[in-house]
């Protein structure tokens, strides 16, 4: 079992910035992609980024390329995503997700194992 426990959410002004943690727990965290998703109200929930079990290769939805950024730290089994210039459709619950059967290039649902509880981000215009 893995425990992912997200903070770092909030409500902040558009154009500001916050930064998303997640604690893994539970099992080995360096031999395995991990990602973000995001779910707004009504709206299905979607990709946000991933990063390689290295932290080498990450991907991102265009909606957030060039604004987000997601990061790892396995010493510490924790990643990370750095959100920049925040617009209000940015606005959703975002999930730290786990995948062990992918170590890289993760982007799809069904490729992760492990999911967080969510924390929320509000962005005001």
């Amino acid at each position: 079992q893995v425990q992912l426990v997200e903070s770092g959410g909030g409500l902040v002004q558009a154009g500001g910035s916050l930064r998303l943690s997640c604690a893994a727990s539970g099992r080995t965290f360096s031999n395995n992609a991990m990602g973000w998703f995001r779910q707004a109200p009504g709206k299905e929930r979607e990709f946000v980024a991933t990063v390689s079990w290295s932290g080498a290769n990450t991907y991102y939805a265009d909606s957030v390329k060039g604004r987000f950024t997601i990061s790892r730290d396995n010493a510490k089994n924790t990643v990370y995503l750095q959100m920049n210039s925040l617009k209000p459709e940015d606005t959703a619950v975002y999930y730290c997700a786990a995948s062990y059967g992918y170590n890289y290039g993760a982007r799809a649902q069904g490729q992760y194992d492990y999911w967080g509880q969510g924390t929320q981000v509000t962005v005001s215009s």
